[in-house]
């Protein structure tokens, strides 16, 4: 009997525990979290008089936040509180919305990186997964909620700085996948943290960092590539594809997020955003702070932007030698950059804020109020660190700002967040409440007379009132003691100097009414009291904060480089008297003559010349000419100059990377070269699409193209496409030059059915007929073979010249332009038959060994046997010699001296077939113009002014002013730098920026 009555009351003990105990737990990780049965469970929390920013722009004095669990359950000054309710008094205290950060990789399991082996040598061009789109830097179907692992260090990290809710997201791949919406709230799990599993889809210009797939290497690779995806996207959504694409799938899936866009510089923002017009999509865009440098540019693409906080150190320049490593536009930067968001908010371009991106995450505060200090509003930088973000999350009713039934989400500051001297003292996130400081802690600092064991010391508690350290001294011997504090209780650790006794004397003790009392553990383990009153109170020095000094803003020029205008330059109307003129036509050179230049036009040319409020620029003994037309350039090119993944790059274009901020725009200006035909590299048979370019220096990238020009390719031959040139050798096909040959049968029948396979979809009136897929690399081709798009081809040697030009022909359409055509002289004859071009060098040799048969009299030779011929720079140093260049033709060939300038001028606007408008001075053409000190082909004549459509780029005179300039503002900066440093900046060691010149060889692996 006793053991049943002992088992029924175990079971019943088992049963009321269970109830009590093990279903509230149940409860709290299974049911709903805003229903009845939780809520028996939640606490309410009253935080009182605070002033409190409910947005950024409304701020509640005195209010009070009542809490209930995770939510605001009420916010105002008139809130009854109810009974039995904890209450913090927050008097003197300002309460704001905790902050959101859209650009987050906490938590984020990054893989390794896959080593890429022997480079380009050894390149991988299949991808490692099966069931996925080709390429693998193109990840969509990666979710970032199944890849995470909340790291609590890192979340009290982000919580110190005032954050309390991120995206995170993995930003390895040109598409690299989803990003979550999570809270960093250590007192709970994922199931409460996670609000959003898929709340983004994020892409990059970069390749991943896990694949061997060679393809893409260049940033015009990436861009093409991504567009490919969008056009396959839609393709596959409509229902066209016979097999399953996981990536497209998710891709498509994907659509409907937050499409954030990690571009970086300042014209990969605008290259994103030109992606996005294109395909209809408005692109989150993650700047990198430098997006003043194109404010109007960045203002038109009407995009979001993240902006990092991370402004660049000062340079230390107390050595001068040292200070001539720092470059002016390194200096300007370090001026200009946090004015940043003062400017942008300026403009009304709307931004949010990031921590990424900071080598010390710990400064994003100090960050934030160094840009508020430059003239970022304070309601801007709040707004975009709470509402903005909430905004585009769609979680406005959340987070952001604080009211009735949004998450308890709060930072509890000492006063104004953006005071440098204000104390971040608690970060709320989910109603669960981090101190990161005290508001209302005891300051124990002083000197003391410490009594243990009958004997007296000194103990004097100094430094931080939140973090004390303790010195303990007798007699002028000082004790090594170790301190833990934790308002109000203290530990001492105490190393006895006594020799006889070893180990070390324990304090423990409570602070209260200016003493200290507790135990002692003695050296011998005995126990016994101890106390230590205040004898003096120590008399602290604040730690003085540091005052931010605002310094004089360096102009922003246009580009913001050295030789930079101070503003955009502008078309005038332009009179040049008495000149020299070149006209280029069948006028010849005219003696004494005037042209006058009005919207852009050469409108008249004559003598005795006037014009209405013309600008008059005496040509006394000058030479006027047309501007300098370099047939093959690889200046002002962005990340890559060749797309060397594939054996055919026909989907890629210079177009979408010209670099506006190119240095050797300026030089060339100096040397009178108005337009270049900026050339792919010659590491693939196929290479990419040429950009026809103005060189308008300050102008943006978009400006400087010419749009209506007939659109280029480049085509390769020789020792660069089968790889004899890249070091070992390399393992992609071709490998030879009759395989080079066999690349071009490939593409162009490849072409053809692809051609006709649109033809018969688009003729035929089946509704359920499969569309082809649109292969931009395709249409392109076929661009080709219709006479729409034109070759100019890298080569050497005459038997593959000879085999290019029967190609063509076979396949009916004609290379316009072999460039280099070294061996041009031995086939001219076969040239001039097939109606190509020959852009050539004047005298270079013996640089590599399929140009051994190279004579600089080939131009010359070419051109008597009826070849239209042009000399080229394919290099950043010669083409702002190319007047020179061509003077060699009339040593080499006895070329005469206005056929010698056509080389450099009305040829190459005939072989690129902007005659119509450019290479020579006539009537209707445009004012691009150069005035020389003498004749052009002399080595002593130099460039007076460059003007184009009318507008000087490049002013002799004027040079010499902007050097003077330079110095000035290095001077200015100098200083500033030299302040900041002795105010106790952190700086950093100058560095030289290098300017890359690329070839027609150069390889990129990485951008």
């Amino acid at each position: 009997m006793a053991f049943i009555l002992k088992t029924l009351y175990m079971r019943n003990f088992i049963h009321v525990f269970f109830i009590l105990f093990v279903i509230p737990i149940f409860a709290q990780d299974y049911f709903p979290k805003n229903d009845g049965v939780r809520q028996n469970f939640k606490s309410q929390i009253a935080i009182t008089n605070a002033t409190v920013y409910v947005s950024p722009t409304q701020k509640v004095e005195k209010a009070t936040i009542l809490l209930e669990g995770d939510r605001i359950l009420d916010i105002g000054t008139n809130i009854t509180i109810p009974k039995n309710v904890t209450v913090i008094d927050a008097s003197g205290k300002t309460i704001y919305p905790s902050f959101i950060d859209l650009y987050s990789e906490f938590g984020i399991s990054k893989a390794p990186a896959t080593p890429r082996g022997g480079g380009m040598n050894t390149p991988s061009y299949e991808p490692s997964r099966q069931g996925y789109y080709w390429n693998d830097h193109i990840k969509p179907e990666y979710q970032a909620f199944e890849n995470v692992t909340y790291d609590a260090k890192s979340a009290a990290g982000l919580r110190e700085i005032g954050f309390g809710t991120v995206v995170s997201h993995n930003s390895d791949g040109i598409i690299a996948g989803t990003g979550l919406l999570w809270t960093l709230n250590d007192a709970n799990n994922n199931a409460t943290r996670i609000l959003n599993q898929k709340v983004s889809q994020h892409f990059t210009f970069r390749r991943s960092r896990n694949s061997r797939q060679a393809y893409p290497s260049s940033l015009m690779g990436s861009m093409a590539l991504l567009r490919q995806v969008y056009h396959d996207a839609e393709w596959y959504e409509k229902g066209n594809s016979k097999t399953v694409d996981l990536s497209l799938d998710a891709f498509n899936q994907n659509k409907k997020l937050l499409q954030i866009f990690n571009a970086g510089d300042k014209l990969n923002a605008l290259r994103a955003a030109t992606i996005g017009k294109e395909f209809g999509v408005n692109y989150l865009i993650k700047g990198s702070g430098n997006e003043f440098e194109r404010i109007e540019e960045i203002k038109k693409t009407g995009a979001t932007y993240i902006i990092p906080l991370e402004f660049p150190e000062a340079y230390d320049v107390s050595n001068s030698f040292l200070a001539y490593q720092v470059s002016l536009t390194d200096m300007k930067f370090w001026n200009q950059a946090p004015f940043n968001l003062k400017i942008l908010a300026e403009n009304n371009i709307n931004f949010i804020l990031t921590a990424s991106d900071l080598k010390n995450q710990k400064e994003f505060l100090t960050q934030l109020r160094k840009a508020v200090a430059y003239g970022l509003p304070k309601e801007k930088a709040l707004a975009a660190l709470t509402t903005i973000p909430a905004q585009l999350l769609n979680q406005s009713a959340n987070l952001g700002s604080l009211k009735k039934g949004s998450l308890a989400n709060f930072i509890i500051t000492s006063g104004d967040l953006f005071e440098s001297k204000t104390i971040l003292h608690e970060n709320w996130v989910q109603g669960n409440r981090t101190i990161l400081s005290k508001f209302d802690g005891l300051d124990s600092r002083g000197t003391y007379d410490l009594v243990v064991n009958q004997i007296n010391y000194e103990l004097k508690i100094e430094g931080e009132a939140s973090k004390p350290e303790a010195k303990i001294t007798k007699d002028s011997i000082s004790f090594d003691t170790k301190t833990q504090f934790n308002d109000p209780w203290i530990n001492l650790l105490v190393k006895s100097k006594d020799s006889t006794a070893k180990g070390y004397m324990r304090l423990n003790g409570v602070f209260d009414n200016a003493a200290f009392k507790g135990t002692a553990t003695l050296e011998d383990g005995r126990v016994i009291p101890w106390t230590a009153q205040l004898k003096e109170p120590n008399k602290v020095k604040e730690k003085p904060t540091e005052e931010i000094v605002v310094p004089e803003m360096v102009p922003i020029a246009y580009p913001n480089v050295a030789f930079g205008n101070k503003e955009k330059p502008k078309q005038e109307t332009l009179l040049f008297k008495n000149a020299t003129v070149w006209t280029g036509e069948s006028e010849g050179i005219l003696k004494e003559t005037d042209v006058l230049i009005q919207n852009g036009k050469i409108i008249r040319i004559g003598k005795n010349i006037s014009g209405a409020n013309a600008k008059t620029i005496d040509a006394t003994g000058k030479h006027l000419t047309a501007g300098i037309i370099d047939e093959h350039s690889h200046i002002a090119i962005s990340s890559g100059v060749n797309e060397g993944g594939q054996n055919s790059s026909a989907e890629v274009t210079i177009e979408d990377v010209i670099n506006s901020e190119d240095i050797n725009i300026y030089r060339n200006l100096s040397g009178g070269v108005t337009s270049a035909n900026l050339l792919h590299g010659s590491a693939n048979p196929i290479g990419g699409r040429a950009a026809f370019i103005k060189l308008k220096w300050g102008y943006s990238p978009e400006e400087m193209l010419v749009k209506e020009a007939p659109k280029y390719i480049k085509f390769a031959l020789g020792e660069n496409v089968k790889q004899s040139n890249w070091g070992t050798g390399g393992s992609r096909f071709p490998q030879s030059r009759m395989g080079v040959e066999q690349v071009y049968e490939d593409y162009f029948t490849q072409a053809l059915a692809y051609e006709k396979e649109w033809k018969t979809y688009n003729a035929s009136k089946s509704k359920t007929k499969i569309k082809p897929r649109y292969d931009i690399e395709m249409e392109v081709l076929v661009e080709i073979l219709n006479k729409k798009r034109f070759i100019t081809c890298h080569s050497y040697v005459q038997s593959e010249i000879n085999m290019l030009m029967k190609l063509a022909d076979r396949y009916q359409f004609k290379i316009q332009t072999f460039t280099h055509i070294l061996e041009g002289y031995k086939v001219a004859d076969k040239m001039a038959a097939h109606g190509v071009g020959g852009s050539t060098f004047s005298d270079w040799w013996g640089y590599k060994f399929e140009v051994k048969d190279a004579i600089p009299h080939n131009a010359a030779l070419m051109q008597g046997e009826g070849v239209l011929v042009s000399i080229n720079s394919d290099d950043a140093e010669m083409s702002r010699r190319l007047n020179q260049e061509a003077a060699k033709t009339v040593k080499y060939g006895n070329v005469s001296e206005e056929e010698a300038w056509n080389f450099v001028t009305l040829n190459p606007a005939r072989l690129l077939q902007v005659d119509n408008r450019l290479g020579s001075i006539k009537v209707g053409k445009d004012a691009d113009v150069v005035l020389w000190s003498e004749s052009p082909l002399s080595i002593y004549a130099k460039v007076e002014k460059t003007i184009i459509d009318g507008i000087v780029f490049y002013d002799l005179e004027q040079s010499e002013a902007i050097i003077e300039n330079i110095q000035k503002e290095r001077n200015l900066m100098i200083n500033q730098l030299l302040d900041a440093k002795n105010k106790g900046s952190k700086t950093q060691t100058p560095k030289r920026r290098e300017v890359k010149h690329y070839h027609c060889d150069t390889l990129l692996e990485e951008f």
